[in-house]
Protein backbone atom coordinates (compact mmCIF):
# COMPACT_ATOMS: atom_id res chain seq x y z
CA UNK A 1 0.00 0.00 0.00
CA UNK A 2 1.13 3.34 -0.51
CA UNK A 3 2.06 4.98 2.25
CA UNK A 4 2.18 9.09 3.21
CA UNK A 5 3.76 10.73 5.98
CA UNK A 6 2.00 14.12 5.04
CA UNK A 7 -1.47 12.68 6.06
CA UNK A 8 -4.14 14.98 5.28
CA UNK A 9 -5.17 18.73 5.33
CA UNK A 10 -7.69 19.61 7.47
CA UNK A 11 -10.36 21.92 6.34
CA UNK A 12 -12.58 23.62 8.97
CA UNK A 13 -15.77 23.43 7.12
CA UNK A 14 -15.26 20.33 5.26
CA UNK A 15 -13.14 18.12 7.57
CA UNK A 16 -9.79 15.96 6.67
CA UNK A 17 -9.72 16.24 2.78
CA UNK A 18 -6.57 14.35 0.78
CA UNK A 19 -3.31 16.15 0.51
CA UNK A 20 -2.76 17.27 -3.18
CA UNK A 21 0.12 14.79 -3.80
CA UNK A 22 -2.04 11.53 -2.46
CA UNK A 23 -3.78 11.52 -5.80
CA UNK A 24 -1.72 14.38 -8.19
CA UNK A 25 -3.26 13.09 -11.75
CA UNK A 26 -6.56 13.70 -10.34
CA UNK A 27 -5.40 16.98 -7.96
CA UNK A 28 -4.29 18.53 -11.50
CA UNK A 29 -7.11 17.85 -13.37
CA UNK A 30 -9.18 19.21 -11.40
CA UNK A 31 -7.05 22.19 -10.73
CA UNK A 32 -4.07 24.02 -12.81
CA UNK A 33 -4.33 21.71 -15.28
CA UNK A 34 -8.76 21.63 -15.82
CA UNK A 35 -8.16 23.28 -19.05
CA UNK A 36 -6.55 20.50 -20.18
CA UNK A 37 -9.35 17.75 -18.65
CA UNK A 38 -11.65 15.82 -21.27
CA UNK A 39 -14.39 14.03 -18.24
CA UNK A 40 -16.85 10.97 -18.60
CA UNK A 41 -18.80 10.98 -15.36
CA UNK A 42 -15.99 10.80 -12.83
CA UNK A 43 -13.15 10.14 -14.79
CA UNK A 44 -10.52 12.61 -16.36
CA UNK A 45 -7.96 12.69 -18.49
CA UNK A 46 -5.45 14.08 -20.58
CA UNK A 47 -5.88 14.55 -23.86
CA UNK A 48 -3.45 11.41 -26.05
CA UNK A 49 -1.08 13.50 -26.87
CA UNK A 50 -0.39 15.24 -23.97
CA UNK A 51 -0.23 12.69 -21.34
CA UNK A 52 -1.53 8.94 -21.08
CA UNK A 53 -2.74 9.44 -17.43
CA UNK A 54 -6.05 9.41 -16.03
CA UNK A 55 -7.74 10.86 -13.17
CA UNK A 56 -9.10 8.27 -11.31
CA UNK A 57 -11.13 8.74 -7.86
CA UNK A 58 -9.32 6.97 -4.53
CA UNK A 59 -11.41 4.20 -5.00
CA UNK A 60 -13.30 3.69 -8.40
CA UNK A 61 -16.70 1.93 -8.35
CA UNK A 62 -18.26 -0.17 -11.40
CA UNK A 63 -19.35 2.85 -13.00
CA UNK A 64 -16.25 4.62 -13.31
CA UNK A 65 -14.23 1.46 -14.65
CA UNK A 66 -16.88 1.99 -17.37
CA UNK A 67 -16.63 5.27 -17.92
CA UNK A 68 -13.23 4.68 -18.45
CA UNK A 69 -14.07 1.80 -21.09
CA UNK A 70 -16.17 4.91 -22.80
CA UNK A 71 -13.68 7.39 -22.35
CA UNK A 72 -10.46 5.53 -24.20
CA UNK A 73 -12.94 3.16 -26.25
CA UNK A 74 -12.02 -0.43 -27.17
CA UNK A 75 -8.43 -1.60 -27.02
CA UNK A 76 -7.65 1.59 -25.72
CA UNK A 77 -4.20 1.75 -23.19
CA UNK A 78 -4.39 4.12 -20.16
CA UNK A 79 -2.19 4.50 -17.47
CA UNK A 80 -2.89 6.01 -13.97
CA UNK A 81 -1.16 6.19 -10.29
CA UNK A 82 -1.73 6.64 -6.60
CA UNK A 83 -4.53 4.55 -6.96
CA UNK A 84 -3.86 0.62 -6.46
CA UNK A 85 -7.57 -0.50 -7.68
CA UNK A 86 -6.72 -3.38 -10.38
CA UNK A 87 -8.95 -3.41 -14.01
CA UNK A 88 -11.72 -5.33 -14.07
CA UNK A 89 -11.94 -9.22 -15.17
CA UNK A 90 -11.42 -9.25 -18.68
CA UNK A 91 -8.89 -6.18 -18.71
CA UNK A 92 -5.72 -6.84 -19.74
CA UNK A 93 -2.66 -5.00 -16.86
CA UNK A 94 -0.05 -3.94 -19.31
CA UNK A 95 2.27 -2.55 -16.33
CA UNK A 96 2.50 -2.36 -12.74
CA UNK A 97 5.56 -0.44 -11.14
CA UNK A 98 6.78 0.95 -7.87
CA UNK A 99 7.37 4.28 -7.72
CA UNK A 100 8.77 6.78 -4.72
CA UNK A 101 7.03 10.39 -4.66
CA UNK A 102 10.00 13.19 -3.01
CA UNK A 103 9.50 16.46 -2.19
CA UNK A 104 12.21 19.61 -2.36
CA UNK A 105 11.02 21.93 -0.01
CA UNK A 106 14.57 22.02 0.85
CA UNK A 107 16.18 22.01 -2.61
CA UNK A 108 18.92 25.04 -3.25
CA UNK A 109 17.29 25.81 -6.60
CA UNK A 110 19.13 27.53 -8.88
CA UNK A 111 18.71 28.74 -12.44
CA UNK A 112 21.13 28.01 -14.80
CA UNK A 113 22.61 30.20 -17.10
CA UNK A 114 23.30 27.86 -19.74
CA UNK A 115 19.81 26.02 -19.60
CA UNK A 116 17.13 27.30 -22.64
CA UNK A 117 13.73 27.39 -22.43
CA UNK A 118 12.81 25.08 -24.88
CA UNK A 119 9.28 25.71 -27.48
CA UNK A 120 7.17 23.43 -29.64
CA UNK A 121 9.92 24.11 -32.53
CA UNK A 122 12.07 21.82 -30.32
CA UNK A 123 9.57 18.98 -29.73
CA UNK A 124 10.97 16.87 -32.26
CA UNK A 125 14.49 17.11 -31.05
CA UNK A 126 12.80 16.24 -27.55
CA UNK A 127 10.93 13.36 -28.89
CA UNK A 128 14.30 11.64 -30.22
CA UNK A 129 15.78 12.31 -26.48
CA UNK A 130 13.41 10.85 -24.94
CA UNK A 131 13.32 7.55 -27.12
CA UNK A 132 16.99 7.34 -26.95
CA UNK A 133 16.82 7.57 -22.56
CA UNK A 134 13.10 6.72 -21.75
CA UNK A 135 12.67 8.96 -18.97
CA UNK A 136 9.29 8.24 -18.91
CA UNK A 137 6.28 9.12 -20.67
CA UNK A 138 6.83 12.25 -23.25
CA UNK A 139 4.46 12.68 -26.15
CA UNK A 140 4.23 15.57 -29.07
CA UNK A 141 1.62 18.13 -26.71
CA UNK A 142 3.67 16.95 -23.09
CA UNK A 143 5.34 20.60 -23.87
CA UNK A 144 2.02 21.93 -23.18
CA UNK A 145 2.28 21.27 -19.34
CA UNK A 146 4.40 23.27 -18.19
CA UNK A 147 8.04 25.00 -18.89
CA UNK A 148 10.85 22.91 -20.32
CA UNK A 149 14.52 23.85 -20.31
CA UNK A 150 17.39 22.63 -22.22
CA UNK A 151 21.35 22.28 -22.35
CA UNK A 152 22.77 22.88 -26.11
CA UNK A 153 25.94 21.54 -27.30
CA UNK A 154 27.45 22.16 -30.52
CA UNK A 155 23.46 23.11 -31.30
CA UNK A 156 22.18 19.52 -30.94
CA UNK A 157 19.66 19.07 -27.81
CA UNK A 158 21.27 17.07 -25.11
CA UNK A 159 19.65 17.27 -21.96
CA UNK A 160 16.71 18.51 -20.48
CA UNK A 161 13.75 18.25 -17.52
CA UNK A 162 10.57 19.95 -17.35
CA UNK A 163 7.23 20.57 -15.56
CA UNK A 164 4.94 18.12 -15.66
CA UNK A 165 1.82 17.72 -13.28
CA UNK A 166 0.35 20.63 -11.73
CA UNK A 167 -1.64 20.19 -8.82
CA UNK A 168 -2.56 23.23 -6.60
CA UNK A 169 0.51 24.38 -4.96
CA UNK A 170 3.24 22.17 -6.42
CA UNK A 171 4.49 21.36 -9.71
CA UNK A 172 6.00 17.97 -10.80
CA UNK A 173 9.90 17.78 -11.95
CA UNK A 174 9.76 15.61 -14.95
CA UNK A 175 11.53 14.13 -17.69
CA UNK A 176 14.65 14.28 -16.40
CA UNK A 177 16.96 12.88 -19.19
CA UNK A 178 20.68 13.40 -20.92
CA UNK A 179 22.32 12.12 -24.27
CA UNK A 180 24.02 8.93 -23.32
CA UNK A 181 27.31 10.51 -24.55
CA UNK A 182 26.75 13.92 -22.42
CA UNK A 183 26.22 11.96 -18.86
CA UNK A 184 28.80 12.45 -16.17
CA UNK A 185 28.54 16.17 -16.32
CA UNK A 186 26.31 17.12 -14.04
CA UNK A 187 23.45 18.33 -16.69
CA UNK A 188 20.50 16.54 -15.16
CA UNK A 189 21.44 18.12 -11.74
CA UNK A 190 21.81 21.79 -12.73
CA UNK A 191 18.53 21.42 -14.67
CA UNK A 192 16.28 20.19 -12.41
CA UNK A 193 17.80 22.67 -9.77
CA UNK A 194 16.58 25.08 -12.57
CA UNK A 195 12.96 23.51 -13.07
CA UNK A 196 12.92 24.60 -9.28
CA UNK A 197 13.87 27.72 -9.73
CA UNK A 198 10.75 28.39 -12.13
CA UNK A 199 8.58 26.41 -9.78
CA UNK A 200 9.81 28.64 -6.83
CA UNK A 201 9.42 31.42 -8.29
CA UNK A 202 5.48 31.16 -8.60
CA UNK A 203 5.89 30.61 -4.81
CA UNK A 204 5.25 26.62 -5.70
CA UNK A 205 6.98 23.99 -4.31
CA UNK A 206 8.58 20.83 -6.75
CA UNK A 207 8.09 17.32 -6.21
CA UNK A 208 9.36 14.13 -8.48
CA UNK A 209 8.51 10.42 -9.38
CA UNK A 210 10.96 8.15 -9.88
CA UNK A 211 10.60 4.33 -10.42
CA UNK A 212 11.13 2.71 -7.17
CA UNK A 213 14.57 0.61 -9.10
CA UNK A 214 16.01 3.64 -10.29
CA UNK A 215 18.30 3.83 -7.52
CA UNK A 216 20.69 6.13 -9.03
CA UNK A 217 17.95 8.94 -9.92
CA UNK A 218 16.96 8.96 -6.13
CA UNK A 219 20.48 8.88 -4.97
CA UNK A 220 20.84 11.78 -7.51
CA UNK A 221 17.64 14.19 -6.05
CA UNK A 222 18.61 12.93 -2.21
CA UNK A 223 21.46 14.94 -3.39
CA UNK A 224 20.23 17.75 -4.41
CA UNK A 225 17.60 18.48 -1.48
CA UNK A 226 14.83 15.88 -2.09
CA UNK A 227 13.49 13.83 0.19
CA UNK A 228 10.54 10.97 0.28
CA UNK A 229 7.28 11.23 0.68
CA UNK A 230 5.56 7.99 -0.47
CA UNK A 231 5.86 5.54 -2.18
CA UNK A 232 3.10 4.98 -4.82
CA UNK A 233 1.84 2.18 -7.55
CA UNK A 234 2.43 3.08 -11.53
CA UNK A 235 -0.26 0.75 -13.78
CA UNK A 236 -0.98 0.79 -17.48
CA UNK A 237 -4.25 -1.23 -18.79
CA UNK A 238 -5.85 -1.60 -22.19
CA UNK A 239 -9.45 -1.61 -22.20
CA UNK A 240 -11.23 -4.83 -23.93
CA UNK A 241 -12.01 -4.43 -27.61
CA UNK A 242 -10.91 -4.84 -31.02
CA UNK A 243 -9.08 -1.79 -31.35
CA UNK A 244 -6.39 -3.75 -29.31
CA UNK A 245 -3.54 -3.65 -31.48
Amino acid sequence: MSTSTTGVQEDAAAGPRPHPLDNPVRAALTGPHAHLAERRGDILRYPTDVSPFLGLPETPAARDWADIAALVGPGGLFSYSAVEAPPPAGWELVMRGTGVQMTGEDVAALPDEEAIRLTPADVPEMLALVALTEPGPFLPRTIELGGYLGIRRAGRLVAMAGERLHPPGWTEISAVCTHPGHRGQGLAARLVLAVAAGVRARGETPFLHAAASNTNAIRLYERLGFRLRRTTMFQAARVPGDGAG
